[in-house]
């Protein structure tokens, strides 16, 4: 492994003087510094040296980043609040509210260190800690990286288990935010130190390979650069070229993840070339294509694009000299700092001027697309439990390798095989509620199509809409899927109040029927005590059940009063609303039962339409017998007087139910026959059919007729429906 400097005090102070001229600020550096030996002293790390070495040395890395002198200072703090018993208001009042506030929140990441190291929901727990506290403030994860990138360099103190435990979660957690913030630097020596600890014989294995063509390869590089400078310099291009090497974990991820031979990764020969300005770095391109071969298909503008982390460059792979392969960066002296110190260097301090971390954390959100959207992720998901929070950091945003732009040229970062749904949902939670269409690349596709970086995606949203539980089967990002289902948990219990508030009322209808006061008998203690009998878990449940007319009204007011309703009604209605649910029922050709009646005209409506399974109430009509509603129907809504129980008899395979759908898409040629040709694959008879074209929108909205046996055929219809090239949506109706 490589040999790593110890840095001491003046080191510190000495790179911070190469961008700090402020005596004050290199005078609050130093009594940081001194602050930390004194709170710290006699404190040993498991090597023997003085715990300040480490502090000194994470201090210096944070220097080596340009950071500014309140976060060097919070470097050489970082462990007072945990190890020293310093309390934040007295390093407060030592310092400043700032630094304070810096040093309290890389306590907080490992507050939890000596409980549960190897349970899986502490280590996640642990890790979202330092994601929130990274979307809060960046500075306060560089300290962290400064923190974890000293310990990786002196594991070889720690036991072997140990060692494989802080270099799992380092490649798993930490290497990734480092990438993520564009620092390469940070990045490839933890990643390298990792794997020298979770896999030695590999590391060994790759490092030989690596150190056998190394005289080979250093001369066919230094031949390469001798060339491209004489060159360069005969077009009086200014420019410093030099090789650069393939760090050893991700020769070995590409060999591992691509199945590829050691002689088969092309930029083991690598040459980097940073010039002025943009300019100068096209003008090199065209001058190296002109000279050498280029491979087809390896040419990436990440000048023109960057990447999420800001990493700007030109990249091309050339065939030198005998068949040898090179891969080129050419970028410009601001983006060589950028891809060395990623955010970092972009943020870099700079000497007078008025700092303010809420403005800087808000250009990063700005800047760095990711983390806007990640810290938005962050905020969403403080209900979620630690490992699905996890979870779905890692996949959506760490493992995002997709990358499509709005139409203002945001770029949005996706996982393999994401859809527009995810998309809308990563643009917004609302925007992902009313999506009803979208666009690719300025033309319309289903909701399911899978995108592909470079792709301009524009969603289409109506309001008033919500999501389709459809989109659950290929949405790929945790962060839709959590929101969808939210949705869906919302609007459950929003129906489930309403419900109940609607049982409230039939309940208290009934007891005034009988005579009786209903706040006499509706306090929550006395319909605790019989809820039970019902099978009620809680009142809401209770009330839920009479709303839905899943409990008998007339039951619940006898329990309640301990008396029954006097028969003293004349009239047929009143007999009929209050019968007798224990004398036999009948069964008629619709498949409906209503017990307690003997012989009444009984009909589904036709404003609704149910379909065996659905949740169903019969309403009394004056001449019409009893007339058989969907439950949501809005027709008998309030309607509590006239409604009663009714469910269905054992399904009939045989009996088909009228049903009614209309269907929006964008219009296109065939369209109807595709949708017929569904529904006929479906088995479901088409009664009717009707298409109108809308010239504003270029949208067809298609309503059919159709028959089904229940209610699940008539869902599985529906999500085939939706399916089909160009549907918008395809939704069940009431009239």
């Amino acid at each position: 492994m490589a040999e790593y400097k110890t840095a001491g005090v003046q080191d510190v102070l000495e790179e911070a003087r190469t961008y700090i001229r402020n005596e004050d600020s290199l005078a609050l550096i130093s009594r940081a510094a001194n602050y930390a030996a004194e709170a710290h002293a006699g404190q040993f790390r498991r090597s023997g040296e003085p715990y300040t070495v480490h502090l000194n040395n994470v201090a210096y890395i944070l220097a080596t980043l340009h950071v500014g002198p309140k976060t060097i200072a919070a470097g050489f703090l970082h462990d007072t609040i945990e190890d020293t018993g310093i309390s934040r208001d007295q390093l407060a009042q030592l310092f400043d509210d700032e630094i304070a506030d810096l040093v309290e929140s890389v306590t907080k990441i490992g507050a939890l260190r000596f409980k549960g190291k190897d349970d899986p929901e502490y280590q996640a727990a642990n890790h979202r800690k330092i994601f929130i506290a990274m979307a809060k403030d960046v500075r306060v994860i560089l300290i962290k990286l400064a923190d974890r990138l000293h310990n990786m360099r002196t594991l070889e103190y720690q036991p072997e288990a140990s060692q494989k435990r802080i270099a799992a979660e380092t490649l798993d957690v930490y290497a990734p935010i480092a990438h993520r913030l564009g620092i390469s630097a940070i990045k490839n020596e933890l990643e390298d130190l990792s794997f020298y600890y979770l896999n030695r014989k590999e590391y060994y294995r790759i490092a030989h390979l690596v150190e056998t063509r190394k005289a080979e390869r250093d001369e066919s590089v230094r031949k390469m650069i001798s060339e491209i400078s004489e060159m360069l310099e005969e077009h009086g291009i200014s420019f410093r070229i030099f090789g650069r090497s393939k760090h050893l974990y991700s020769i070995y991820h590409k060999m591992v993840a691509r199945n590829k031979r050691f002689e088969e990764i092309l930029d083991l020969l690598a040459i980097r070339i940073v010039t002025q300005t943009e300019l100068n770095c096209y003008e090199v391109l065209g001058y190296i294509h002109a000279k050498y071969k280029p491979i087809p298909g390896r040419l990436k503008d990440y000048i023109a694009v960057p990447k999420t982390n800001m990493y700007q460059s030109l990249h091309t792979t050339i065939i030198g000299e005998e068949g040898k392969i090179f891969e080129v960066q050419i970028r410009t002296e601001d983006m060589d700092a950028i891809a060395e110190r990623g955010v970092a260097a972009h943020w870099r301090y700079k000497e007078g001027g008025n700092y303010d971390a809420r403005a800087e954390q808000k250009e990063i959100e700005d800047k760095l697309s990711w983390f806007r959207d990640f810290a938005v992720f962050t905020n969403d998901s403080e209900e979620e439990t630690a490992s699905d929070y996890m979870a779905a950091l890692q996949k959506d945003v760490f493992e995002a390798n997709v990358y499509v732009m709005t139409p203002k040229g945001r770029v949005i970062g996706l996982p393999n095989g994401a859809t527009p749904i995810d998309f809308a949902y990563r643009i917004h939670t609302d925007v992902g509620h009313t999506c009803v269409g979208a666009l690719v690349n300025d033309a319309m596709v289903p909701l399911n199509t899978e995108l592909h970086t470079g792709d301009v995606v524009s969603i289409r949203t109506l309001k008033g809409t919500g999501p389709s539980e459809d989109w659950l089967k290929f949405v790929k990002t945790s962060q839709a899927k959590n929101k969808i289902r939210a949705w869906f948990a919302k609007r459950e219990t929003e129906k489930k109040e309403s419900m109940a508030a609607q049982g409230e009322k039939i309940l208290s209808d009934e007891l005034r029927k009988r005579g009786f006061e209903p706040k006499d008998y509706m306090e929550k203690k006395k319909i605790e005590s019989i809820m039970k009998e019902f099978s009620a878990k809680d009142y809401t449940d209770f009330m839920y059940g009479i709303g839905a007319r899943l409990i008998n009204p007339t039951a619940v007011c006898e329990k309640l009063t301990n008396q029954k309703r006097p028969v003293n009604d004349e009239e047929a209605l009143t007999k009929l609303l209050n019968r007798d649910a224990t004398k036999k029922h009948v069964q008629t050709k619709t498949g409906i039962v209503i017990p307690g009646i003997e012989s009444m005209k009984l009909s589904l409506a036709q404003c609704c339409l149910p379909v065996y399974g659905d949740r169903i109430v019969g309403y009394v009509t004056k001449g019409e017998g009893v007339k058989v509603h969907r439950c949501e129907c809005a027709n008998v809504s309030g309607q509590n007087a006239r409604l009663i129980d009714c469910h269905w008899e054992e399904e009939d395979r045989e009996r088909q139910y009228d049903s009614d759908i209309v269907i929006i898409s964008e219009d296109r040629n065939f369209l109807l026959t595709d949708i017929v040709n569904t529904v006929s694959q479906s088995r479901a008879p088409m009664l009717k059919v009707s298409a109108s074209v809308n010239r504003e929108d270029l949208t067809t909205t298609i309503k059919l007729k159709i028959q089904v046996r229940n209610v699940d055929q008539l869902e599985v219809l529906l999500a085939n429906i939706r399916k089909v090239e160009g549907v918008i949506s395809a939704v069940r109706v009431s009239h």
